[in-house]
């Protein structure tokens, strides 16, 4: 049984092969690198659970090694190892990080015994905030619900906020991709760093790209000074581009070479920045389609959909509707000052019944108005919006014991289509895409249907 998976560090040939031999028998997985560049490397793509490294190499040093690995993986054990020990350089090494210090020559006994305790300090950090994560209460940062797709939400999202990798988050409007977007920040390492929103879709190219990359004093007219972008200010925490389908064309490209290098380009600058942030974005539209039609680029695409989360909407979430309706409404009565204690058993069953489109922003919004026009200490279905009080569900029957209630295929058909587009509120555009069939299709079907009596 392998006791960890080890990276040794040192730009001397033999002192790495003797580690590698030394440590292999001991029962390590040991990998091995040349520079602290090639360390980085190897940290970011295989799983390494402690790193020793020697001090003096040339080019990236191991102090240097040391602070660039902790920025994305904080709880690391780093050991650095040198010839010329001395207090001052134990001293900046364990200001640097680092999680132990030993001078040459030592023996390789004293070694084991660092990593060990490097290991196991590592694993039983990790072990903590998983139990942490297990005996929290239903829901996962801010977001709220117990429904099984939410459960599985949650254990993803988990698993998500443990790695430093970029997130794509997908979903229909309303949703709540941003509140998941704060909820992985807030659990993962970068939790004491900022949170930085960007709205892609707010403004034109040009400005957009002074935002995120910043730009120097002179770069266009108005920039009379210099002005660092959202990407640096983001330095140790998350950035956030929401409605990354709305990113212009000729942005695009620059975001990738940002993403691909670690460093941005100032507009109007020579010189590039280099940057320490963690990427999430967030969109309702689908960039796979938007790829085939040469409106998003494929390569941006693939560097930023490493971790896929697709939220469900809201009418997927089972009994969520009412627990989050709950949550609303004591939240906004308590802003309001009125003593609301729930819902009558009608109103609460037109909240069950209604499709919601919009998902939790529009049940937000119609908590809202209800508690705004309520009279008694329950929400009435007079309180609620006409479309909710008056929304009917199309029953579509499958099988029965009397055949004249049988139909024809192309009856069910068009049963269903009209149940999607009841539910998406009369929209034919995000009808198409849960239906998977072309908009002109959906089109022609509906003439078809129109010109036929029923």
């Amino acid at each position: 049984m392998t006791r960890a998976d080890v990276l040794v560090v040192d730009d001397d040939a033999g002192m790495r092969t003797m580690l590698e031999t030394r440590l292999t028998t001991r029962g390590y997985k040991v990998a091995t690198a040349a520079s602290g560049s090639e360390a980085i490397d190897v940290v970011q793509r295989d799983t390494i659970e402690v790193v020793v490294s020697d001090v003096n190499m040339k080019g990236m040093n191991g102090v240097e090694l040391c602070q660039r690995l902790l920025e994305s993986r904080p709880q690391l054990p780093v050991i650095l190892i040198t010839a010329f020990g001395s207090m001052d350089l134990a001293i900046q090494a364990i200001r640097a990080g680092a999680y132990d210090f030993v001078p040459k020559p030592f023996e390789i006994d004293h070694l084991v015994l660092a990593i060990d305790r490097g290991v196991t300090l590592a694993r039983l950090t990790d072990e903590v905030q998983r139990l942490r994560r297990a005996v929290a209460p239903t829901g996962f940062g801010e977001l709220i619900g117990d429904s099984p797709k939410m459960a599985e939400l949650y254990a993803l999202l988990g698993k998500i906020a443990a790695s430093p990798a970029p997130v794509l988050i997908t979903g229909e409007s309303g949703t709540g991709k941003e509140l998941v977007a704060r909820a992985i920040h807030a659990a993962g390492e970068r939790a004491a760093g900022p949170f930085v929103a960007v709205n892609c879709a707010a403004m034109p190219g040009q400005l957009l790209e002074s935002e995120l990359f910043g730009h120097d004093k002179g770069a266009f007219t108005d920039a009379r000074t210099a002005k660092p972008g959202l990407f640096v200010a983001a330095k140790g925490g998350t950035m956030f581009l929401d409605e990354l389908g709305e990113l212009p064309l000729e942005v695009q490209p620059k975001l990738l070479r940002a993403l691909q290098e670690r460093t941005v380009r100032p507009v109007g600058a020579t010189v590039e920045v280099p940057f320490d942030a963690r990427l999430i974005c967030a969109t309702n539209r689908n960039l796979e389609s938007m790829v085939e039609a040469h409106a998003f680029r494929e390569d941006l695409f693939f560097r930023i959909n490493v971790l896929a989360v697709e939220l469900p909407p809201l009418r997927a979430r089972g009994g969520d509707v009412l627990v989050l309706a709950s949550h609303f409404l004591d939240r906004i009565a308590a802003r309001a000052g009125k003593r609301i204690v729930g819902f009558s058993p009608e109103a609460a069953q037109k909240l069950i019944a209604y499709a919601w489109p919009g998902n939790v922003r529009e049940l937000e919004n119609c908590i809202e108005r209800a508690v705004a026009l309520a009279s008694f200490d329950q929400i009435t279905v007079s309180d609620l919006p006409e479309k909710i009080r008056s929304f009917r569900s199309t029953q579509i029957v499958l099988s029965s014991d009397d055949p004249s209630t049988l139909v024809t295929l192309e009856e069910l058909e068009r049963r269903y289509v009209v149940r999607v587009l009841e539910g998406l509120n009369g929209n034919k555009a995000a009808a198409a895409r849960v239906l998977g069939i072309e908009r002109k299709t959906l089109y022609r079907m509906l003439e078809r249907w129109a010109e036929r009596p029923t």
